[in-house]
């Protein structure tokens, strides 16, 4: 017995002993060496390990990378609370702060970084030509290369889905919405006056010139709460940032020139770009159907300021623009034709702020201001109209995380509008002044890589009418595989009449649509696909009892007319859009198409109809080739429209008979002389469609008691186009050609 005890005793020391052992090495090695194991395993939201991910301690060469079961494992000789960071590519980067005795036998997760290029993205009723969009159906420079567009930013846009053609006005006419139910904004400011001023049948243009642009963002519908009085559409215009270097263009054109400039220095950069317009030596070669006097000229000038500043950058934005011309145009009413001149003086100004304000806080500010001065003649009368407007922006951003903004803001719109009227019968003035101050809210709400959610509210004060009007809107967008997702969009829009309208009656309400979107987007490799349904509900739309008013002619007609808001309507419709620039070397297309049916009781409509503005079938295909033998790009599009429709007052329906249907074909050819020189060629309607706009009657039956009616033609069915184009750059090699 004492034999046995005496050897448990000496075995319970030995094995005493290797405990002490073993806690003096661990005490040693901590104390002096300083060393502390951190473990622990990765894991996704699936519970399924991540390989490859790299863990360490913030600020220290300590670290690891976990193995295929997730697992990692390191020491250091770090002490206390420590930052361990976690991270792996598509997923959010994770930091646990704690002692660094505490962080052993971990289980972590990550969740997917919902920021990544392959991250659901909201796009109902939404098309972006950025350089920097996750999806871009559009390239800034696809406006200036669009054999129809003819340089202008809406003509290039009139080829996407959504839009009606209307080639005798020039303005967008968005779903069943007429022209002035789209808005456009410069950097975030809105434009009062983004068109030139025309007359009847001649398109008007915008006044911007794109190369000064690098960002283009077209909302069809279901747009932010940030931006307002727009029924049908918002045109979100980002003027350049920073250039890449300074550099001149040069333009020499059959219509005209433009002269541009880039300074570049340290933190700040100044651009202009100037252009002239005269058609008069065109006119002198080719015919056109209207008599002028004096000849289409305009002229343009732009400059942008940029200064980064410590946490933000300024830019300034200024833009003059005058248009004059007189003609004599074909009317029916008229033996001699129809006496019309016109002079227009326009200057804008807009300032904008974007900074960071520290703890995920962000600013984005501007003011704009325009003055606008239209002198016009229609026989004997004579019409001046004065416009002065300000739009006034605030705009607060929270970044809470990657998962959760909020913006916050307020803005002021002023209008003040007086116009004077005079002829044989009448000398007299009128306007009206309108504030509209508005406020809004809106949370970006992302789940995952797959759901996210865009909802807001909006309310807009109007002193005129001393109404509030709360549009709620949201957004939902769901990824239902790597490629494609579905989009859902819903909200109420207002819009106060136009200046047409309020400049003879201010007792009326705001004009209100409710819209509601499906889309469904894919994107694969160069390819983009969209599909869109939709539905719009007009309310408050205005009416007037004369039957002849010509809202645009002036106080004559509307001295004895009648205006109220108890108008409404509907649109709907399916949009398809199809871009490919990979299947075949060297080509890019598009391919769009619009189905619309829609009905408005509005004007002086005696029962509801489909507007004369709307199209029910809109059609485009554009097509660029570049042969590298010939250091070419061949251009081509096409463009149809059914007919619209038009009021026969020989006949007893209303607006049952409809135009023909449009057709339009269009070649361009841009030649690289060499890397800075290009020569540009563009016919439009190359093949010399006789396209009819509409049908005028006389205003009084013939002895057989039949309206005679004349076709409103296009000026020219034909335009053709020839420019050179040098660029002189600091390196010698940029060229837009290289964008093509």
């Amino acid at each position: 017995m004492k034999s046995k005890t005496h050897k448990h005793v000496t075995f319970s020391k030995y094995t005493l002993s290797k405990a002490l052992i073993k806690i003096i090495i661990f005490i040693v090695s901590t104390v002096v060496y300083g060393q502390t194991t951190i473990s622990g395993k990765v894991l996704d939201n699936k519970n399924q390990p991540i390989e490859g991910a790299n863990v360490y301690l913030e600020g220290t060469y300590d670290g690891a990378t976990t193995n295929a079961e997730g697992d990692f494992l390191f020491t250091t000789e770090e002490e206390g609370t420590q930052a361990l960071v976690i991270s792996f590519l598509s997923f959010e980067t994770k930091t646990i702060f704690d002692d660094v005795g505490k962080l052993s036998g971990l289980q972590i997760k990550l969740r997917e970084d919902v920021e990544s290029l392959d991250a659901v993205v909201l796009t109902a009723g939404t098309f972006e030509a950025s350089d920097n969009s996750k999806v871009s159906v559009l390239k800034p420079l696809d406006v200036v290369t669009t054999a129809s567009a003819l340089g202008d930013f809406v003509g290039a846009l009139q080829t996407l889905p959504g839009t009606s053609n209307n080639a005798e006005d020039g303005r967008l006419f968005v779903r069943g919405g007429d022209a002035n139910e789209t808005q456009i904004f410069i950097d975030g400011i809105r434009v009062f006056t983004p068109f030139t001023p025309t007359t009847n049948n001649l398109p008007a243009r915008g006044r911007y010139s794109p190369f000064l642009f690098d960002g283009i963002t077209f909302s069809t519908g279901g747009y932010s709460a940030e931006y307002g009085q727009a029924l049908s559409s918002v045109l979100l215009l980002s003027t350049i940032d920073e250039p890449d270097q300074e550099k001149t263009d040069i333009g020499i054109m059959s219509v005209g020139a433009t002269l541009g400039n880039t300074q570049k220095w340290e933190k700040s950069s100044l651009s202009f770009n100037a252009s002239y317009i005269n058609l008069s030596p065109y006119f002198e070669i080719f015919d056109n159907r209207n008599a002028f006097q004096e000849p289409f000229q305009a002229a343009q000038g732009e400059m942008v300021f940029r200064q980064k500043l410590d946490s933000g950058l300024f830019k300034f934005y200024s833009a003059f623009d005058f248009t004059n011309f007189r003609l004599t145009q074909e009317d029916i009413n008229f033996e001699d034709g129809l006496n019309f001149s016109l002079n227009n003086r326009n200057f804008y100004l807009n300032s904008s702020y974007t900074g960071a304000l520290g703890d995920s806080w962000s600013i984005r500010t501007g003011l704009s201001f325009t003055h606008d001065n239209t002198i016009s003649g229609i026989e004997t009368a004579d019409i001046n109209s004065f416009e002065n407007s300000a739009h006034f922006k605030l705009r607060l951003k929270k970044r809470f995380s990657s998962r959760f903004k909020l913006s916050l803001g307020v803005e002021q719109f002023v209008t003040g509008y007086n116009e004077s009227f005079q002829d044989d019968s009448f000398n007299v003035s009128y306007g009206f002044d309108n504030n509209i101050t508005a406020g809004f809210a809106e949370a970006d709400v992302i789940f995952s890589k797959k759901l996210a959610l865009k909802t807001g509210i909006r309310a807009d004060y109007s002193s005129i009418f001393s109404t509030m009007e709360v549009g709620p809107r949201a957004a939902l967008a769901y990824k239902s595989s790597k490629n494609g997702q579905f989009s859902l969009a819903y909200g109420n829009f207002f819009q106060n009449p136009s200046n047409t309208i309020l400049r003879f009656e201010q007792d009326l309400e705001a004009q209100k649509t409710t819209q509601y979107i499906l889309n469904y987007q894919y994107v694969n490799d160069g390819r983009i696909f969209r599909a869109e349904a939709y539905r719009k509900d007009y309310d408050n739309l205005v009416k007037f009892d004369s039957e002849f008013t010509n809202l645009n002619n002036g106080f004559n007609n509307n001295i004895n007319t009648n205006f109220n808001t108890s108008g409404d309507g509907y649109a709907q419709g399916v949009d398809l859009f199809w871009r490919d620039n990979t299947s075949i070397k060297n080509l890019d297309y598009w391919i769009s198409y619009s189905y619309l049916d829609t009905e408005r009781n509005h004007q002086n409509f005696r029962e509801a109809a489909q507007p004369n503005f709307a199209s029910n079938h809109n059609f485009s295909i554009v097509g660029k080739y570049w042969i590298e033998d010939w250091k070419s790009q061949l251009g081509i599009d096409y463009t149809f429209a059914s007919g619209r429709p038009y009021n026969n007052p020989n006949t007893d329906e209303f607006l049952a008979e409809r135009t023909k249907s449009f057709n339009r074909i269009s070649l361009n050819w841009a030649y690289l002389i060499d890397q800075q020189k290009i020569l540009y060629f563009s016919v439009n309607n190359v093949l010399g469609f006789r396209n009819i706009n509409g049908y005028q009657y006389s205003n009084t039956p013939d002895m057989n008691g039949q309206f005679d009616r004349m076709a409103f033609r296009p000026a020219t069915d034909q335009f053709f186009f020839v420019g050179f184009f040098w660029t002189i750059s600091e390196d010698g090699q940029d060229n837009q050609l290289d964008n093509l």
